[in-house]
């Protein structure tokens, strides 16, 4: 295959020079570039991304780390964010790290080999609790700007698009407590920076209208349908009562739809569901699941427009904030 040397030796030209033809420079002449061009064409020589790239200071490509691409969400989020990246003239790495630290650790050190121009970490659950296991992101924040989607970590160089969270399970628990019910029981299947909020809402909702937080329904568990429903159907065997459940997470709300129906309980009469995500998920369960909208494609877009004018030297605010909206369907009846 011709390298670029060939190009310069049998155009003529210095090496300098057919570096400028390739990055497009307006130091180079009409006829040196048509002549250069015309060698290329000749040759049969394909430009090498990399190669200009390090000409350029840039391969115009952008990581992406995600924990887990089978989660709704997750997947949802990395295919706008492509779509989106690819409408700003960017491409994309991605790689789904896991939840094991080390994991992440080494996946974001791969992706800084390939010479990205940023990073995008979606999800709160690529943040760890303890912020010393953090520094390796405020680290690789010195080399390339780093947007974190729905997380938050304060750090040059890192900036955040994050949905309100705490205010949306908020409102909505308050709109349960408004519609009658009392016994609202939460499920939420992690203690990251989102499950965090979410649960702050709940708690606050329940302390705003005069309700005593009882820690019994309040359920941290994974994120599996058939793991929900025998929960649910076991905690109402056993005599706990509830007249309504909010989800963090749109699988979660299936289980407990699931659960009333062995517990020959009805929606919304008996029980009042609300998930998490609107995910087509909420379309296909019978009744039809009322969901907080995350907006996830306004918050991806949003990420990558605030990660570009980053790369054009713009100034943007440390966290941009999306507010969500709940969509009511058939699982509540509110007042």
């Amino acid at each position: 295959m011709p390298n670029i040397y060939d190009i310069s030796e049998r155009s003529g030209v210095s090496i300098a020079t057919v570096s400028r033809v390739l990055n497009g420079s307006p130091k180079v002449s009409e006829a040196t570039k048509n002549k250069v061009l015309a060698v290329m064409d000749e040759l049969g020589y394909t430009p090498n991304v990399f190669a200009r790239g390090l000409g350029l200071n840039t391969m115009n490509t952008v990581g992406i780390m995600c924990s887990d691409s089978s989660d709704p969400f997750l997947a949802n989020a990395v295919y706008y964010l492509e779509q989106n990246l690819r409408k700003h003239g960017y491409d994309s790495f991605l790689c789904c790290t896991g939840y094991e630290l080390q994991n992440k650790k080494n996946y974001l050190e791969l992706i800084l080999t390939k010479r990205v121009d940023g990073l995008i970490l979606v999800g709160s659950s690529l943040l760890e609790p303890n912020d010393e296991d953090n520094l390796y992101i405020k680290e690789a924040a010195s080399h390339v700007p780093v947007m974190l989607m729905n997380g938050v970590l304060k750090g040059a160089g890192i900036y955040s698009v994050v949905c309100d969270d705490c205010g949306a399970v908020s409102s909505v628990t308050e709109r349960l407590i408004k519609s009658g019910r009392k016994r609202i029981l939460y499920l939420y299947t992690a203690e990251s920076g989102s499950g965090l909020q979410k649960l702050k809402g709940y708690k606050e909702a329940l302390k705003a209208n005069g309700i005593k937080c009882d820690k019994d329904l309040i359920r941290l568990l994974p994120c599996d349908i058939e793991n929900t429903r025998h929960l649910l159907s076991g905690l109402y065997t056993s005599g706990l009562r509830f007249d309504a459940v909010v989800c963090s997470e749109d699988r979660l709300a299936v289980g407990a739809i699931k659960a009333a129906k062995d517990m020959g309980l009805s929606i919304p009469g008996d029980l009042q569901v609300v998930g998490y995500n609107n995910s087509l998920l909420a379309l296909c369960t019978d009744p039809e699941l009322t969901s907080i909208d995350n907006h996830v494609e306004t918050l991806s877009a949003t990420a990558v427009k605030c990660l570009t004018d980053v790369f054009q030297g713009k100034r943007i605010p440390a966290k941009t904030i999306i507010q969500n909206a709940l969509v009511q369907r058939e699982t509540t009846r509110f007042q």
